[in-house]
Formats: structure tokens, C-alpha cells, sequence
């Protein structure tokens, strides 16, 4: 799946244009994130696109040089099935 990536946002569109799966992760603090949705349409569920979603905002993050605040359940729950991923995680 192609996702677009904005600075704090990466999503994916069907080809009418609608937001079929998407992470948000709006500044919380100087150098923090909050993830605070997560969001998979329906005809894409079960099918990893959450975790991909995941995938590609740790990525970012690291790359980036910052931390994240854990507030959607889907993240907290991902980056607890990942421990390896919590360098980027805010204490």
C-alpha cells in the first residue's frame, strides 16, 4: 500500500480521493508527538495495514529525532507487541 506522509500525519486514499487508513501524531511538546489515531477503513481490516501504518510512523520518528507520547489504544498496544520500537517512546 502507498501511504503519503505529511509531518505529522501519514494516510492512504482510494482512488476517489476518501482516507481509507491513517495515523495522526500532532506535536504534543517540543520534540513529542502524540499518536492519537489510528484509523483502517473496514474493507482493509485484517489485512496488517495498522501495523504498516506503525511501521512507517516509528520510521519517520526515528529518523526524525523524535519521541512520541502514546495515547490511541492501537498504539499503546502495538508498541507494547514491539518493545524493540520503544526507543522513540516518551517516558
Amino acid at each position: 500500500m502507498k501511504f503519503n506522509k505529511e509531518p505529522n500525519w501519514i494516510y492512504a486514499e482510494n482512488p476517489e480521493g476518501d482516507i481509507i487508513a491513517e495515523v495522526t501524531f500532532p506535536l504534543y511538546t517540543s520534540g513529542v508527538v502524540a499518536i492519537n489515531h489510528t484509523y483502517v477503513d473496514d474493507s482493509l481490516r485484517g489485512q496488517g495495514v495498522a501495523g504498516e501504518l506503525m511501521e512507517e510512523c516509528y520510521t519517520m520518528l526515528k529518523e526524525d529525532g523524535r519521541k512520541a507520547k502514546l495515547i490511541c489504544p492501537y498504539a499503546v498496544k502495538w508498541y507494547h507487541d514491539h518493545p524493540e520500537k520503544n526507543d522513540i517512546v516518551a517516558r
